[in-house]
C-alpha cells in the first residue's frame, strides 16, 4: 500500500461534553476508494469535518501528507436563491479560476453545458455536479464526499456514483465517501468502515456485510457486485439528473 494520505490515531470528538466519536484509527492511501456508512447520529459528517479541519477534535491525532489537495463535497449547500450567480462564477468562489480551468472541471463531472446556468436554475444533479466540480478544479490528492447523493432518484445516485469512479480512474485521486446508499456503495468500495462513533468493523464490502455488528445496525447483506449504473450513457444529457430536487437543510 502506498504512503497514506490521511491517518488518525485515537482520534476523540465531544461536542458541550457529548462524545461523538472515540478513538478512531483510521488510514487511506492514494490507491483507495474508502466508504464510510453508519446509523443516523454516528459521527460519519464530524468525522470528515475533522479531516478537513473545520471541526476541532478533543484528543488524538490527525496526521496529513505533505501539501495535502482535499477536494471536499458537502452534503448540501444553501444558497441564496435569490442571488444571481452563475456556475461559472460560483466555482471562482472564493479563489478565481480561469474559463478554461472551470470548463475542465464541469466536464470532468459531467455537466460541460451548465457553465453560464445561474445555480438556482440547476436540478439536484446538476448542482451536485457543481459542487462537484468545484472539488475537482484544484485538482485534489483526495476527494471527500459527505453524503453527496441527497436529494437524487435511484437512478441520478447510482450516474453519480459512476462518476466518481470514472473521475478516480482518471485523475487517480483517492475517494473517501459517506453515503446511505449500502447496496450502490458497498460494491463499490475497496473498504469499508462501519462507524457507530467507533469503528464497528472494517474490511472489504464482503467482510463488513458478513460482520455480526454491521447485520446488527442494518440487517442486510450487500452484495460484492458493483452495483452501479451500467448503460451506455451520456454525461452531457441534461435528463440524466433531472425531477430531483436538492433537500433544504
Amino acid at each position: 500500500m502506498s504512503t497514506p494520505l490521511i491517518q488518525t490515531k485515537n482520534l476523540s470528538l465531544s461536542v458541550a461534553g457529548q462524545a461523538i466519536l472515540d478513538n478512531i484509527n483510521f488510514t487511506i492511501s492514494s490507491d483507495e476508494i474508502v466508504t464510510i456508512v453508519g446509523p443516523n447520529g454516528a459521527g460519519k459528517s464530524s468525522f470528515l469535518r475533522a479531516l478537513i479541519g473545520v471541526q476541532k477534535i478533543t484528543a488524538g491525532q490527525i496526521i496529513t501528507k505533505k501539501n495535502l489537495n482535499i477536494g471536499y463535497v458537502p452534503q448540501s449547500l444553501n444558497l441564496n436563491r435569490h442571488l444571481p450567480l452563475t456556475v461559472m462564477r460560483f466555482l471562482s468562489l472564493p479563489k478565481r479560476h480561469s474559463k478554461s480551468k472551470s470548463a475542465e472541471a464541469l466536464g470532468k463531472a459531467g455537466v460541460p453545458d451548465i457553465a453560464n446556468k445561474q445555480m438556482a436554475d440547476l436540478s439536484g444533479g446538476q448542482f451536485q455536479r457543481a459542487l462537484l466540480a468545484r472539488a475537482l478544479i484544484e485538482s485534489p490528492d483526495i476527494l471527500i464526499l459527505d453524503e453527496a447523493t441527497a436529494g437524487l432518484d435511484q437512478p441520478g445516485i447510482a450516474r453519480f456514483y459512476q462518476l466518481i469512479a470514472d473521475v478516480r480512474k482518471q485523475s487517480g485521486c483517492a475517494v473517501l465517501m459517506v453515503s446511505h446508499e449500502l447496496n450502490i456503495v458497498m460494491g463499490a468500495s475497496d473498504r469499508v468502515i462501519c462507524l457507530n462513533q467507533h469503528i464497528c468493523c472494517q474490511g472489504t464490502p464482503d467482510l463488513v456485510a458478513s460482520n455480526p455488528e454491521y447485520r446488527a445496525l442494518f440487517g442486510v447483506s450487500i452484495p460484492s457486485e458493483l452495483a452501479l449504473y451500467t448503460h451506455e450513457h451520456d454525461h452531457n444529457h441534461e435528463h440524466d439528473d433531472t425531477g430531483a430536487c436538492l433537500p433544504n437543510d
